[in-house]
């Protein structure tokens, strides 16, 4: 029975990596519902975006105050996990702080001294942000869209890095042997005196308490991100990659707008010409978006890496004067569709039952979308690259290509538009009247 840890500690690691790889395949299979888009063009620049944004923080810090907690939390916990890697060769062959037995002692005394001086500054911006979210409540964590779960969720997070940190330290403080060492218990040696006068069995005792609810504390959060806005972790990367590059002010055409209008520049083109025979009438393209499954792979990417900090709704001016419109729910809203329909297709044996729902109309309401002035704010504030503006553009494109549900004022518009070749409803031979007052 001396290797029942052991044994526990390898079927508790298979079965966390496990659901883990299968809420990935989860994701990925979802995400690719999305329409095909190219996102191919200049590599450079989506590396240097990935680099200078996910990696480096850069859009975070224009806020300097939680900018910075961000990057002190960000890099603490990714350097701080390194240790798993010791952790887990530890569990599956039984032995204790390997890294002493392949690394001098003043080495890995600096390795795990590092990592206290960061649990302990991580430990600090937690508990900084877990105030300004709750005593001081700031106002972006308390919008209308941010019902029970996302408050709920946004707090789970920091209980979550409080107590692996905490667990953290109380097993470098409880290890006598690394104690004795004097070398990386920079923050654990003054943990230590809480737990004098107790047994050396106590002591053990509670290391590997501590020990134990760590790792497997890291295997839970691990698989708790695929559930939460934290997902973001992961899916950073991957997103400022794949992310914007063109000038915020360019928008794409429809492809197949473009093509009935050469068709209609083309003095040689014959719209009404027969179909060649053996092949079927091809069934039109749907303009615009109405559900998630009309939006591109990339829109729906953006949707699951939200991490509703609601950067976007704070910047955005149709929400500041009090309209429906939060850029943040145009994407919280995108996930939980996604994630309905990805629910309709595991209980449906990977067919989609139309369950009589769709992204606008029952999620988005036509009043959010048309309160949106197209000014790029919400695009330019999020930290990670997300475009709410590119779904609510889909889904006004939907509505007025579709549905000829366009606001009067647009129609009046977009009809003097057609009749007087402007905006304004006056004939084309009175235009340069003012010249002349």
């Amino acid at each position: 029975m001396a290797y029942l840890p052991n044994i526990i500690f390898a079927i508790i690691l298979i079965a966390g990596i496990g659901y883990f790889v299968k809420n990935v395949k989860a994701l990925a299979r979802n995400i690719k519902l999305g329409k095909d888009v190219d996102v191919s063009d200049n590599k450079p620049q989506r590396w240097k975006n990935m680099a200078k944004i996910a990696l480096g923080q850069s859009k975070l810090v224009r806020r300097p105050v939680s900018g910075f907690l961000h990057v002190v939390v960000y890099v603490g916990f990714i350097i701080i996990n390194i240790e798993v890697l010791e952790i887990i060769i530890d569990g599956l062959f039984g032995t204790h702080r390997i890294g002493l037995s392949v690394l001098p002692t003043a080495l890995y005394g600096f390795f795990i001294g590092t990592f206290e001086v960061l649990a302990l500054l991580v430990l600090v911006a937690v508990i900084v942000f877990w105030i300004r979210r709750n005593v001081i409540k700031l106002a972006r964590f308390w919008k209308s869209e941010m019902t029970a779960w996302p408050k709920n969720d946004g707090n789970f997070i920091l209980y979550f890095e409080m107590v692996l940190m905490t667990l953290f330290l109380v097993m470098n403080a409880t290890d006598t042997h690394f104690q004795d060492l004097n070398s990386g218990n920079i923050i654990s040696q003054f943990i230590a005196p809480w737990f004098s006068g107790m047994s050396e069995t106590a002591l053990h005792g509670i290391e590997r308490t501590a020990w134990w609810i760590h790792i497997v504390g890291i295997l839970v959060f691990l698989n708790y991100l695929y559930f939460s806005k934290h997902l973001h972790i992961l899916l950073a990367f991957p997103n400022t990659f794949y992310g914007k590059v063109k000038p915020n002010g360019q928008f794409d055409n429809l492809e197949a707008v473009t093509k009935e209008v050469k068709m209609m520049m083309d003095p040689n083109a014959d719209p009404f010409a027969a179909t060649p025979e053996g092949t079927e009438d091809e069934v039109p393209e749907k303009f615009g978006a109405s559900d998630v499954q009309d939006l591109n792979w990339v829109q729906l990417l953006n949707a699951y890496t939200c991490t509703e900090c609601g950067r976007c709704t704070s910047e955005c001016p149709a929400n500041l004067t009090g309209k429906k419109l939060s850029p943040r729910k145009i994407m919280m809203d995108t996930r939980d569709r996604l994630e309905e329909v990805g629910k309709n297709i595991d209980a449906n044996k990977g067919e989609f039952k139309d369950d009589g729902k769709q992204l606008l109309g029952d999620y988005i309401t036509s009043e959010e979308i048309w309160a949106c002035t197209s000014c790029n704010a919400c695009v330019e504030a999020c930290p990670v690259s997300i475009d709410p503006l590119s779904i609510i553009i889909e889904m006004r494109r939907y509505l007025v290509m579709e549905q000829s549900a366009a606001p009067t004022e647009l129609n009046n518009m977009m009809t003097n538009i057609e009749n007087n070749g402007a905006p304004w409803p006056y004939n084309q031979m009175d235009r340069l009247n003012w010249k002349n007052e």
